[in-house]
């Protein structure tokens, strides 16, 4: 509660544009102020926190929106540290309920980073690179925080539930639930998890986005030691049946190959001395071919000058 009266968490709007369905969530006013009951506020959050963490810990998606100025810088830096989508740009109409048309807007910027990666950009005209890094530029800002979240999220944080009013009620028509910081001036319609509490100053919105932040990481974490104890006493138990079987079967086959090792060792040695043996028919028949070729070509070369001689 001290960290919230530092960043000023109970400092409301001016009476004069107060709602009346948060007057059960306002402690009084001062200097035509409304002041925020932070008895409401400190139990409120820490359910959502705890939600949160519930989420994170199934390995949920929480979509951390936050478009005005105040709040775009700093809701993009805990989102990124706690690995979660965004958008703090400017909401696109349909962004949830026609997250068809989104999913290929998103194909799109990652074809865009593909060719500027692999220097498709340089081998086109200056004019065409540089209205290609537009667009690229242009859908980075619009949905580049949302480019891995793989579908719809789990569940919506909201800085400024009146001014995101209509990301509130895509997530309402979607049944998504919200969790949501609610000023004195808004409506807590369609929230289902009210913080009460100043949206606008910028201590604020760091105190709840790193709140936030930090119990998407404790959830994360508190999951991945069991799931990790669990992998490594099953692989243990594997190795070690694995290792003791073939041990147990060595001496049994030992035993059979010396067995057989007999007539096969005969049959082996049988072969080399039929291979041996047929050679030598091969080279007497051989050298028995040259020999009367020989004596042909002596009887009948003398016959031939014989005749010659007497003609």
């Amino acid at each position: 509660m001290k960290e919230m009266l530092r960043a000023g968490v109970h400092f409301g709007h001016q009476c004069r544009y107060w709602n009346p369905k948060m007057e059960p969530y306002i402690f009084g006013a001062r200097n035509k102020i409304h002041i925020i009951n932070l008895e409401h506020t400190v139990p409120a959050m820490n359910l959502a926190l705890e939600e949160i963490a519930n989420m994170a810990d199934k390995k949920k998606k929480i979509l951390f929106v936050g478009t005005k100025r105040a709040a775009s810088k700093i809701l993009r830096q805990e989102a990124e540290r706690a690995g979660m989508p965004f958008v703090n740009h400017r909401w696109l109409g349909g962004m949830l309920t026609n997250y068809k048309t989104i999913r290929g807007s998103i194909k799109r910027l990652k074809e865009l980073e593909m060719k500027e990666l692999d220097g498709t950009f340089k081998s086109l005209t200056k004019k065409e690179a540089l209205m290609l890094t537009r667009q690229k530029e242009k859908l980075e800002r619009s949905i580049g925080g949302i480019k891995e979240m793989g579908g719809l999220p789990d569940a919506l944080f909201v800085i400024d539930v009146d001014h995101e009013r209509i990301a509130v009620s895509e997530a309402n028509n979607l049944r998504i639930p919200v969790i949501g910081v609610v000023d004195t001036n808004s409506n807590p319609d369609g929230v289902n998890y009210v913080i009460p509490g100043n949206d606008d100053a910028i201590r604020a919105i760091e105190l709840y986005a790193r709140a936030v932040a930090d119990a998407c990481i404790a959830g994360r974490a508190r999951s991945a030691p069991a799931g990790g104890n669990n992998e490594f006493i099953e692989v243990d138990e594997i190795e070690a049946e694995v290792v003791a079987a073939p041990k147990a079967a060595k001496p049994a086959e030992a035993t059979a190959t010396e067995e057989v090792a007999a007539p096969e060792m005969v049959a082996v040695a049988a072969k080399p001395a039929a291979k041996a043996a047929e050679p030598k028919k091969v080279a007497v028949k051989k050298a028995a071919a040259p020999a009367k070729k020989a004596v042909a070509v002596k009887v009948k070369a003398p016959a031939k000058k014989k005749a010659d001689t007497e003609s």
